[in-house]
């Protein structure tokens, strides 16, 4: 093989892939990235759940595949000078010249790597920009655990035109709604995706409009020359529509931007796993917290209430999660006492909020 291609498309495309690489993979061609030349080329990387290629243009002068180590090529890459990058292989290393800087990378046996999974049939699409708005929303109230692999994962309701993608950790729910092109007007799908690889579809194709594909256990995206597949979780979730909808004895309208700034001072005095107490009176929020070793804090900002006073409390990072996701210039905060879980959405025009997020409280003063 041999190749010479563009500095910076060559580093953001092997960055792009690498990202899926296993810290610990469980065999080491697991940490190499394929490169395929042909008539453009090919970055590849697959850990047998999770896949990615690029796909980029390059002059080949001799076609072929070589496995490279995956985050090497990335560090390397990322620091070349800025002339086009000229790889080659000899013998069982793979030569990468870059001006007056040369490398000598062992490669691993191509025939070794696992075969790369076919991407599913595309079922609709959706702009990069509204589908990355959508993740960057409902993402945070993922959890983290993998001993509870549903926790993990973004559900996924395709129902016509309207996409639902929801998650929780037990403690908060997030739920986004938005239109899409469905390839089919009758398309009824579900699907359990793993939050962690939406996250990083989204951060990576937001340019672009996305295509969504979905096959036997296997979800997958592509936009610009760059495709994703990922093993699908066990559908199991929750009735999260039943918890979202509730008759609200309590509302406050708090701009966003003001809001989410005066949590972040105050809750710089909140010791770990303590409260942010909101007091929700006619005409202003009052919002505190400390009062312990640290010490206190306390900020006030204008409101409008609607319903009875009320004070409630919050873990202070799944408030400011809540708040982040709003769209709109106000927050709409649904309560009914200050023992059970509040509902935060944008402040709808016409139609419903798109965005819903339901937080628990916390015992006050806890």
């Amino acid at each position: 093989m041999k190749i010479r291609v563009n500095r910076d498309v060559l580093a953001d495309a092997v960055a792009w892939a690498a990202r899926v690489l296993p810290s610990r993979p469980v065999m080491p061609v697991l940490s190499g990235l394929l490169l395929e030349a042909g008539e453009e080329l090919s970055l590849s990387a697959f850990d047998y759940d999770v896949s990615a290629q690029a796909r980029i243009e390059a002059e080949v002068s001799e076609p072929g595949g070589v496995l490279i180590p995956g985050r090497l090529l990335a560090e390397i890459s990322r620091s070349l000078p800025g002339d086009d990058v000229e790889i080659f292989t000899e013998g069982a290393e793979a030569v990468l010249t870059c001006g007056s800087a040369e490398f000598g990378l062992v490669t691993m046996p191509v025939e070794d790597f696992p075969t790369m999974p076919t991407m599913p049939p595309s079922i609709g699409a959706i702009g990069g920009g509204v589908f990355a708005s959508a993740v960057g929303q409902v993402a945070p109230a993922s959890s983290r655990d993998d001993t509870l692999p549903m926790l993990t994962g973004i559900r996924v309701d395709i129902d016509g035109e309207t996409v639902t993608m929801a998650a929780t950790d037990r403690y908060r729910i997030a739920a986004r709604e938005f239109a899409w092109r469905p390839a089919r007007p009758d398309l009824a799908i579900s699907a359990m995706v793993p939050a962690r690889v939406l996250v990083e579809v989204a951060k990576s194709l937001r340019g672009g409009e996305v295509e969504i594909a979905m096959g036997d256990g296997v979800a997958g995206f592509e936009s610009v020359g760059r495709s994703t597949t990922v093993r699908l979780l066990d559908e199991q979730f929750i009735d999260y529509r039943t918890r979202l909808t509730s008759d609200w004895s309590i509302r406050a309208d708090v701009r966003v931007g003001p809001f989410v700034e005066a949590i972040k001072r105050v809750a710089l005095v909140a010791e770990r796993n303590t409260a942010i107490r909101l007091s929700f009176t006619q005409g202003q929020v009052t919002i505190q917290a400390g009062g312990g070793d640290i010490g206190r804090g306390t900020e006030v900002l204008d409101c409008e209430l609607r319903g009875d006073d009320i004070q409630i409390a919050f873990q202070s990072q799944f408030l400011i999660d809540g708040l982040t996701g709003i769209e709109s210039e106000l927050a709409r905060i649904n309560m009914e006492s200050p023992s059970r879980p509040a509902l935060i959405q944008d402040v709808p025009g016409d139609g419903e909020p798109a965005f819903r997020y339901l937080v628990m409280s916390l015992r006050l003063g806890g």
